[in-house]
């Protein structure tokens, strides 16, 4: 039974942790938006998602776990990987050599909170779902 809920909740988890991968690299993108030699950092979320759905090695990372054996928690989704994080171009550069172009960055940072937010709207609708179902209602 449980592990027909972890199906049903897999690609919500994966979707999940790569905004929330995204969402940290914006964030620091806007706090060093002074900071000289700083280059802007995101993930191509498209690319991410599909390596993560394949199982691929550059699947979202799932937070790490202290194991007492070596077979506790084996099968977490993307365990010890990392989405590939690129290097954003900028389209003026700076004298400072800084690539955050601030209005830009907080663009996607706004644009990324509102999937999440959506995401999260999602699986709270899907939960209340499966609560119903069980409940018989």
């Amino acid at each position: 039974m449980i592990s027909k809920l972890d199906d049903a909740f897999r690609f919500q988890e994966l979707v999940l942790n790569l905004r929330t991968k995204r969402q940290d690299l914006l964030a620091s993108n806007i706090a060093n938006a002074d900071t000289p030699h700083y280059k802007a950092r995101d993930l191509d979320f498209e690319a991410s998602l599909k390596a993560a759905l394949a199982g691929k090695a550059d699947a979202p990372s799932t937070p790490a776990l202290q194991r007492t054996a070596a077979a506790h928690q084996a099968g977490l989704v993307g365990a010890g990987s990392d989405p590939q994080v690129l290097f954003r171009q900028p389209s003026q550069p700076s004298i400072d050599g800084n690539t955050v172009e601030l209005d830009s960055e907080r663009a996607r940072f706004t644009e990324n909170a509102l999937h999440i937010e959506a995401n999260l709207v999602f699986l709270s609708g899907r939960i209340k779902q499966l609560m119903s179902a069980i409940q018989g209602q």
